[in-house]
């Protein structure tokens, strides 16, 4: 079948249109993305602003024209921490539903973090053992670990790479004791969390995936992504200290010139270092692998386990279903 997951994200609004089917891996066929910045755009009141709401609008409904155009059987809408923490959340999905006939379905940090495990799972097999994977996002710092698809551990803390820039940063390059207060804070926020994750002990692998982790460990040497998913990635702590001394020098408007990152994302690139950096600290860890499959794949996945192998959904009462009526709405 073909599936189509919609990702309302912190930076952008992302369609990923795939095929696939139960017991297969998914095939990308289409990727198109609007850059939106929507945790840019919540008042001083906590509110998405009328003009984020409208943008979103607009990119929704043009995500759903283009699934429609390309014949996804069905869509899997959802919004990740911008949405999820602005005051005006249910307006907000309201206007979505009654604009464009797509409910976003709002997924929790603990959600985020079990989905993007399920995919790292998948991607790496049972021979991975205790797995423990990272993921930093535009709002939020997603950690889970285990040995099994369900993590036994699954947590998300609000140390996304954009958060920090907007919050922690006033000068484009950061100033010194910016960059020194911040790494000091980072170090505080994880502390309880790292010393809840010790008790289920070392993993076997340490994964990171998402595009903040992606572009760290290009810039340290990875190769690029034309060489294509399956080529092994790294990131280790040595390379990521020496890079951030060296980003860390330069503005955002030059930032965006380096091979591997975003124009969209380069403002926070220094922001989204320093996070990685603090975590793999406190987690005691050297290197991390870098996994091309995250949260969107997560949700695929987690679409074709409740299917029945042919093009139907098994009715399971999951996250993330896609009824009849749903569907019809997606269809046109």
């Amino acid at each position: 079948m073909r599936l189509g997951v919609l990702d309302v994200g912190s930076n952008t609004v992302h369609l990923l249109v795939v095929d696939a089917h139960r017991g297969a891996h998914p095939t990308p066929m289409h990727s198109e993305k609007t850059v939106l910045r929507l945790a840019e755009q919540i008042t001083a009141g906590g509110e998405l602003s009328k003009r984020g709401a409208d943008e979103l609008v607009r990119a929704v409904e043009s995500a759903r024209a283009a699934a429609v155009r390309l014949g996804c059987e069905d869509v899997l809408a959802f919004a990740t921490s911008a949405v999820r923490e602005a005051r005006n959340v249910t307006a907000v999905l309201r206007k979505v539903a009654e604009e464009t006939g797509v409910e976003l379905q709002v997924l929790s940090g603990e959600d985020e973090a079990r989905l993007t495990f399920l995919a790292v799972r998948r991607w790496y097999g049972w021979s991975a053992g205790q797995l423990l994977v990272l993921d930093i996002g535009g709002g939020s710092l997603e950690i889970a670990i285990g040995m099994d698809e369900a993590p036994e551990l699954a947590a998300s803390l609000p140390l996304g790479a954009g958060r920090i820039t907007r919050t922690r940063f006033a000068h484009d390059p950061p100033r010194r004791s910016e960059l020194v207060d911040t790494t000091a804070w980072l170090d505080d926020q994880l502390g309880e969390l790292a010393r809840k994750l010790t008790r289920h002990g070392a993993p076997d692998r340490a994964v990171a995936t998402s595009k903040t982790f992606r572009s760290l460990a290009r810039l340290t040497g990875a190769a690029p992504s034309s060489a294509g998913p399956r080529v092994p990635r790294t990131l280790t702590d040595t390379a990521l200290r020496q890079l951030i001394s060296f980003i860390s020098r330069m503005s955002s408007a030059d930032l965006a010139e380096l091979e591997g990152v975003s124009s969209s994302r380069a403002h926070q690139l220094v922001a989204g270092a320093l996070v990685a950096q603090a975590t793999m600290r406190a987690l005691s860890l050297s290197e991390l692998e870098i996994c091309p499959w995250a949260l969107r794949e997560g949700v695929i996945l987690r679409r074709l386990d409740h299917s029945n192998g042919t093009d139907q959904t098994v009715p399971h009462g999951g996250a993330l279903d896609v009824d009849d009526k749903q569907r019809a709405r997606w269809k046109g």
